[in-house]
């Protein structure tokens, strides 16, 4: 009996308050603009293209749009070849399903623009030449080879997160630790129970998105409990909490071509 209460407490503790916390700050501070009136303008991160003779990638993240983004935050991956003057975008978009058309969207466009009012932040920046044009063909390669391509599900997936944790998992040079707050990263078929972390780094345990354990280098120690997700960092240290996020110190990180982890 006691182990049932403990269990019980650790969920509320780490799980239901910090969630109900957030979306109780959310119903507080939400506005009562339309969508339609949110900032869809850049947030002048990333260098304008026809200025930069770089081959460039990004990895950005940004609470979703309206309730959503009490619990989770949306992801996307900007690249740019060192011959372009624009940015192409790569993301999936729910409403894209409901309409009836592809869920993966890719077309130029502000690499690091606002989400429906919520400013994004910088996950990974990658910049060089030969091999970061590589990196960006290998990309665009898994983008086309998307397994969900006509579904999406806010949760527990497969949405927009998981779509980038796919590609992640295809370029393991990126190194990419995606937010406890990006439901759906989890998300794997029956089949792939046990897989690689998004970042390439270790090896997780995932039943569908509703619940698994994840360790690796990049993420440290994460537990999904029907979607949220807590856990703890040492590189550099952290603590993740389900729809908060991490508290501690950013893993931001910027390489240049000579510094990328080798395949």
């Amino acid at each position: 009996m006691r182990w049932v209460l403990r269990v019980t407490g650790f969920i509320i503790l780490f799980y239901l308050l910090p969630a109900g916390c957030m979306f109780a700050q959310h119903k507080v501070s939400d506005g009562n603009k339309s969508w339609w009136e949110l900032r869809r303008d850049s947030s002048e991160q990333a260098p304008p293209a026809a200025d930069s003779d770089e081959a460039i990638v990004q990895v950005y993240a940004a609470r979703a749009a309206r309730w959503r983004g009490s619990f989770g935050v949306h992801t996307w991956v900007a690249t740019k070849r060192r011959s372009e003057n624009r940015y192409t975008r790569m993301e999936v978009i729910g409403y894209s399903v409901f309409w009836g058309h592809n869920a993966v969207r890719i077309r130029n466009g502000s690499p690091d623009s606002y989400w429906f009012g919520n400013r994004p932040y910088l996950l990974r920046d990658i910049r060089g030449a030969e091999k970061v044009e590589a990196i960006i063909d290998r990309l665009h390669q898994a983008a086309d080879s998307y397994p969900y391509n006509n579904t999406y599900h806010v949760w527990p997936g497969p949405n927009s997160n998981t779509f980038t944790a796919y590609l992640a998992r295809a370029v393991p040079e990126l190194r990419l630790e995606l937010p406890s707050t990006a439901i759906g990263k989890d998300f794997v078929q029956w089949h792939q129970v046990i897989s690689k972390t998004p970042s390439g780094t270790g090896a997780q345990l995932s039943l569908k998105g509703y619940g698994g354990v994840l360790l690796g280098l990049e993420e440290g120690l994460e537990i999904n409990v029907l979607g949220l997700t807590a856990g703890i960092d040492l590189f550099p240290p952290a603590v993740k909490l389900p729809a908060v996020g991490r508290i501690g110190f950013s893993d931001y990180r910027r390489f240049n071509e000579d510094d990328l982890p080798q395949h």
